[in-house]
């Protein structure tokens, strides 16, 4: 096991994270700062534990509407492919299609 240290709000915080995981731990963390950073420039500094709750709930409120993208575009690829399959000539455009769309959805669910 590792550790990392971060900061967050101007505040060193040690992590512990698997080996390897390091660069990902501070990668994350330098994007809730910028959160931080932004709600605390927005409404003051209202107390740690209250700003990072605050930031927590606009992350939570991005990944909520990343899934519900996601459950968008594979509604339009099921349709799609639904479509296709009327179509000979469109199962190349299919699969190229359906492979974007995957990469992006992978794309969004790891953000």
């Amino acid at each position: 096991m590792s550790m990392v240290k971060v900061t967050v709000n101007n505040r060193l915080y040690e992590i512990g994270c698997d080996d390897g995981e390091e660069e990902q731990v501070r990668r994350l963390s330098q994007i809730l700062d910028g959160r931080v950073r932004e709600l605390a420039a927005l409404v003051g500094q209202v107390g740690e534990a209250r700003l990072m709750l605050m930031t927590a709930l606009t992350l939570a409120d991005d990944l909520e509407q990343a899934q519900r993208d996601i459950a968008a575009m594979r509604q339009e690829v099921t349709a799609f492919q639904q479509e296709q399959k009327t179509t000979a000539d469109g199962t190349e455009a299919l699969v190229g299609l359906a492979k974007r769309l995957e990469d992006i959805a992978a794309k969004l669910e790891s953000t």
